[in-house]
């Protein structure tokens, strides 16, 4: 199968960030997207810019193409608080999490009139129907399919960095799972979902996604669900680890971590240098202990099995990253990283609201509402 890439401009991210809907007096979530988008699109002259989601409790914010973090957190800013003023009209309110802390699945809506989620459902049945899920999809623009993938698989050593400073999802159902991120363990069940394969050339991308395609697992790349993908359409390598981001800060953070990882790999390559990726079973279990640890993660930092606690990994990752940082343009956002060490991740924060307030999860959602919405 011949699969084109897009070539894109080096070091160019887009951003998409989900983002839930609640109600304003109970906090359950509130299936009102369509109204919302609606609204949103009226303003803003754009339908590219917020879009629908497997469930009408949610809305999608998708940047266009930026050169810098700053501008792209600016569109979001701007954008969400278009989002948040139309469901404002709804008596409905905004947050984000990797999931909501006590609402359940099954009493959910599917967006209608949509042939891609209702074939999902269709095929996934329980599994797929519990994906009350949100996260953060960051692109970063390739300059030739021929690095997509050993950047692909240098990137698999940094999932645990990515998923501990994002997690978010504490809560499932009204309960405490005792993991940092309920989320990445519950995406995983789909069946293109989860951590990719380690593919050395563009050729083995080709043949995969045609084997997937031949046995009717897939209909095309779009339906491969990989915590990292290469998006051939836009030229660019999509990074989904991240739960749903609790503000624009945060989100710039990540997307600037992963803007300067990909660039630094590139860079690598282009000097001529090979990028030796982890071992599989490395990855896996680096990705388990950050989703149940979180900050307090000891991950797997390379090859040899040397061990380390990811914030001071990250601490370190982002003093090495400055100098491309500052090439980019994105030091003040990639530093924020050291912020979030200082007050904690969003799942920390969750915890910390809910056992102030003697385990009352709407509280927490009230928290996480106040947190969007000062951020913006």
């Amino acid at each position: 199968m011949d699969i084109r890439f897009t070539e894109s401009r080096p070091s160019t991210i887009g951003v998409e960030w989900e983002l839930a809907l609640v109600d304003r007096s109970t906090g359950d979530l509130a299936p009102r997207a369509p109204a919302v988008i609606a609204a949103v699109q009226e303003r803003l002259g754009d339908p590219d810019r917020v879009t629908e989601e497997l469930l009408t409790n949610t809305v999608e914010v998708v940047t266009g193409v930026h050169d810098t973090v700053g501008a792209a957190t600016a569109e979001l800013s701007h954008v969400v608080g278009e989002v948040a003023d139309a469901a404002e009209a709804l008596d409905t309110q905004v947050m984000c999490s990797g999931t909501h802390p006590f609402a359940v699945w099954d009493q959910q809506e599917i967006t209608p009139d949509s042939e891609h989620y209702t074939e999902l459902i269709d095929r996934t049945r329980w599994w797929g129907r519990q994906m009350l899920i949100w996260g953060v999809h960051v692109h970063v623009g390739i300059d030739s399919r021929d690095k997509a993938l050993p950047v692909l698989g240098h990137l698999l050593s940094y999932v645990p960095h990515v998923q501990a400073f994002t997690a978010s999802s504490p809560f499932w159902a009204g309960t405490d799972t005792g993991y940092a991120s309920n989320r990445a363990l519950m995406f995983q069940q789909l069946p293109t979902g989860g951590l990719p394969p380690q593919l050395g050339a563009w050729a083995n991308f080709e043949e995969v996604v045609g084997d997937l395609t031949h046995t009717g697992v897939i209909d095309g790349v779009a339906d491969l669900k990989w915590d990292i993908r290469p998006s051939p359409r836009w030229g660019t390598l999509e990074n989904r680890v991240s739960d749903g981001i609790s503000t624009v800060q945060e989100v710039g953070a990540v997307t600037a971590l992963i803007q300067c990882l990909v660039t630094e790999a590139s860079d690598r390559l282009d000097a001529g240098e090979t990028l030796q990726p982890m071992q599989p079973w490395f990855v896996r279990e680096n990705k388990w202990r950050a989703a149940r640890y979180g900050m307090e993660a000891e991950i797997i930092t390379n090859v040899a099995g040397d061990e380390r606690l990811v914030t001071d990994e990250v601490h370190d990752l982002v003093q090495r990253l400055d100098p491309i940082a500052d090439r980019l343009g994105c030091q003040e956002e990639l530093h924020h990283l050291d912020t979030v060490i200082e007050h904690g991740a969003s799942y920390q924060r969750q915890l910390v609201v809910a056992q102030e307030h003697g385990g009352d999860l709407r509280e927490v959602v009230r928290h996480l509402v106040a947190e969007l919405r000062d951020s913006l």
